[in-house]
This record gives C-alpha cells, structure tokens and sequence, in this order.
C-alpha cells in the first residue's frame, strides 16, 4: 500500500470513529428515559401482577366459550 493509500485509510478510520462516537451519544439520548429504564427502577412494580391478572380472566372466558376481549 502506498503511502497516500495509508493516509487516506487512516483519515477514513478517524472519521468513521468520529461518527460511531456521535451516533452512540445520539442513541444514548433518545433511548434516555426508555421504558427498559423505567421498569428497572420499579415505575412499574405496582401493577406486575395485572399481566398475570389479565391472562387468567382472558383463559376463564375462553374456558366458559365467551369473547377473549
């Protein structure tokens, strides 16, 4: 490889790297905040079991042949 060829590989390496560092800070911002975020910190914890909840009375319905919604 010629030195101009090293050069020029070496500056499109730079940039690219330079890019990968802005597109991760713009992800970190928009995903800042995200529901993963939340439910780890317990926003969610009070209604855990309404999931549960929802599944059982969707099973008795169709159990009893009526609408699952």
């Amino acid at each position: 490889m010629t030195e101009a060829a090293r050069k020029v590989a070496q500056q499109t390496e730079e940039r690219l790297e330079e890019v990968a560092k802005s597109v991760r800070e713009r992800f970190d911002r928009v995903t800042e905040g995200s529901f993963t975020d939340k439910a780890k910190s317990g926003k969610f914890a009070d209604q855990a079991d309404h999931g549960v909840d929802q599944r059982r009375d969707e099973a008795r319905r169709r159990k009893q042949g009526g609408p699952e919604h």
